[in-house]
């Protein structure tokens, strides 16, 4: 992913899942970078980034998307991934 707009390293929590971009008229497949961080000093929120291989797509220009999460947020959203990834592991038994 050249142009990329997120720093790749390794600390990055995925950085190379399948993706897929949707809009009104169109639907794109592509590799995608996902990261969960905080600030390390005095951290406030939990921030979950998303960026998608901009090689392929067409229709959007490079960008990166970015949900700030409050500590409740981030153990919600945490927590409904473990309750759909044991559904995938019950579903593969």
């Amino acid at each position: 992913m050249t142009d990329r707009l997120m720093k790749v390293n390794a600390y990055t929590t995925l950085d190379l899942v399948d993706a897929v971009a949707r809009g009104q008229e169109f639907e794109t497949e592509a590799f995608a970078v996902a990261n969960a961080t905080s600030d390390k000093e005095t951290p406030d929120c939990v921030r979950l980034q998303f960026e998608l291989d901009n090689m392929t797509e067409e229709h959007l220009p490079a960008h990166m998307e970015e949900l700030e999460l409050t500590a409740d947020q981030a153990r919600t959203l945490a927590a409904d991934l473990e309750k759909h990834a044991d559904r995938i592991n019950d579903a593969d038994e």
